[in-house]
């Protein structure tokens, strides 16, 4: 059972990746500022938010969590996209530990 709970964390990781990827795109395109690009990196990060603990991965919630709120206080100028980018930084380290993590176990 534990073999088969790693091989969907493993693959949850890199669904993660991929949807820091997609959300560091929108902000490198500095389309951050459009809705539909604003709607999707919010979705993206709500996705992450709530998946990651599910999969044993609570830090990687939180931090997605952190990043949707401020997503959504850049897109009310609250916040300089350069926060967000540390973030989303923070959150792709977050994740490649977490897969060296299952590597080594």
């Amino acid at each position: 059972m534990d073999a088969e709970f790693d091989d969907l964390k493993r693959e949850f990781l890199d669904e993660a990746e991929e949807k820091v990827q997609e959300i560091e795109t929108i902000l490198k395109s500095g389309s951050l500022s459009t809705e539909p690009s604003c709607d999707r990196a919010l979705y993206l990060a709500h996705q992450l938010k709530g998946a990651g603990g599910s999969y044993g991965f609570p830090n990687i919630s939180t931090e997605a969590a952190a990043l949707e709120t401020d997503i959504e206080r850049a897109r009310d100028g609250g916040v300089d996209v350069s926060g967000v980018e540390g973030r989303v930084s923070r959150l792709r380290e977050d994740i490649a530990a977490r897969r060296q993590e299952l590597t080594t176990s």
